[in-house]
This record gives structure tokens, C-alpha cells and sequence, in this order.
């Protein structure tokens, strides 16, 4: 792990110590942080690739600018990243939730430099305007406690609290520790985007997934993206919520490496 200048920010970052293979980014959730991802990359078919995880501006301990925040910010922090490790091939990225739009809008700007895709419980245009301003309006006035036990209940299939209950008490606190201001700016990103368009002109091989019990972008939503990203092909991954890799590592991990030996 360390610390990396990008775009006028210090960002949270984690790599692996392979320098060889294809290189796969992975672009974490709205309220969440690099650790999203340690599940899924305990899998041994992970070995093969050089991977890179960070804390997008507002989460874990990268930098927390004052919001409001756009997609469009989000996608030059990755761009400034890359730039600042001199990562100048083409990648793989692996984006969940606003991760996924921001994967989406990177390598619809930039497609010489994306290889793959792969977008997990996300869609172009998620949630609407008065159901974000809503939020934004809560978590001002009452603080992230307030509304933390309904947004880990759209992460997470039922069945999670009661399974593993230590590792949702985790999950709780990595979003309860997230920045206010940084949770509302990604918000306001979310809000503002409308990517359908530019989704359109994705070129490269693209995977979606979604945890088929997904209430946040539930999987009729997600796999819409089908119509929108020529090409591009659909997995649900059973029993999982809004967060597959958290809750079905191996599962997920499966679909990811069966896609990339397949397009790469």
C-alpha cells in the first residue's frame, strides 16, 4: 500500500507485487474503500495479473475535496493515477456500482487505453434526482449513523447480517468511517450522470454482473447493459446483494477470470 499524487490529489493506493500479465484497476463503490476488494483477490487465479486497487477522492484515506464532485472528476483522478505510475498500456477495469459508471465513462473517452470491461451491479443512470437529494438533505442534518443501517441493507442479501455478523459490523464501520462530505459529493456525481449515450460507444469486450439479490441495481436494471454496450454479456451471481465480491468472492472471482482468459 502507499500514496500516490494524481490529479492534484493524494490518493490510497494498493498494488500488487506482480509486474507482469495484464493489468487490471478495480474501482470500488459509493461508501466504500480498497478493501472491498480483499475477498476477491485472495483467489489464487488473481496470481496472474498485475493489479492495482485505490481509494477514489472522498474514501478510505485518500484525499477528501469539498463536493460537489462529477463522474468526469472521478474518471481524470483514474486517468492522473495511471498517468502518475506509469501504467501507459492498455488496461482491464473492474468497476462496481459508481465504480462501474466511472469504468463506463473512462473507457468510453478513452478506448485505445481499456482493454476490457468488467462492470459489476451498475447501470448508466442509477437512482433519481429527488431520491439523491433526499439522502444528501439526510445525511447533512443527521450524519451517516442515521442512514447507515438502510444503505448496508441494500449492499447486502438478507440472509448476510445473520451469517456473518463480524464482518458486517466491518462494513458498517467502513462506511460510517467514510467522509460525509466525500460520501455526499460522490452522491452528487451519481445524481448528475447520465452516461446511456457514451455507453453506446464502448468498443472493447465488456462482462456485466450483478448479485441477483440486489436491491440498490437490481439485476432486471443491470442487465439492461446488455442493450446499451454492444456486445456486451450478462452473469448473475446467485445470492449475492449489491456487493458480489464481499459476499460471492469465488463466484465472482470465476466469472472475472473465465471472461478475461476468453477476450484477452
Amino acid at each position: 500500500m502507499g500514496f500516490v499524487s494524481a490529479n492534484g490529489l493524494t490518493l490510497h493506493t494498493a498494488r500488487s507485487d506482480n509486474h507482469h500479465g495484464e493489468t487490471l484497476v478495480f474501482v470500488n463503490s459509493l461508501g466504500s474503500d480498497l478493501r472491498l476488494w480483499a475477498p476477491l483477490l485472495t483467489d489464487s487465479g488473481f496470481a496472474a495479473y498485475r493489479w492495482l486497487l485505490y481509494d477514489k477522492r472522498g474514501h478510505g484515506l485518500s484525499d477528501c475535496p469539498p463536493p460537489p464532485y462529477t463522474i468526469r472528476d472521478h474518471v481524470d483522478d483514474l486517468d492522473g493515477l495511471l498517468q502518475a505510475l506509469n501504467i501507459a498500456q492498455a488496461v482491464v477495469l473492474i468497476g462496481i456500482s459508481v465504480g462501474g459508471m466511472i469504468a463506463m465513462d473512462f473507457a468510453s473517452r478513452q478506448p485505445q487505453r481499456v482493454k476490457a470491461l468488467v462492470l459489476l451491479d451498475t447501470f448508466p443512470q442509477i437512482g433519481t434526482t429527488e431520491m439523491w437529494n433526499e439522502r444528501i438533505r439526510v445525511l447533512r442534518e443527521q450524519g451517516m449513523g442515521h442512514l447507515a443501517p438502510a444503505i448496508l441493507s441494500r449492499w447486502f442479501a438478507p440472509s448476510y447480517p445473520k451469517e456473518h455478523p463480524i464482518d458486517y459490523a466491518g462494513y458498517y464501520n467502513m462506511l460510517t468511517r467514510t467522509p460525509v462530505e466525500g460520501y455526499i459529493g460522490t452522491c452528487e456525481a451519481i445524481r448528475d450522470a447520465d452516461l446511456t449515450a457514451s455507453a453506446t460507444r464502448i468498443t472493447c469486450p465488456t462482462l456485466i454482473g450483478c448479485g441477483s439479490e440486489d436491491q440498490a441495481t437490481p439485476p432486471d436494471l443491470v442487465s439492461r447493459l446488455t442493450d446499451i454496450i454492444p456486445g456486451a454479456r450478462y452473469v448473475e451471481i446467485v445470492g449475492a446483494g449489491h456487493l458480489p465480491p464481499i459476499e460471492a468472492p469465488q463466484a465472482t472471482a470465476q466469472a472475472i477470470q473465465a471472461f478475461l482468459k476468453e477476450v484477452l
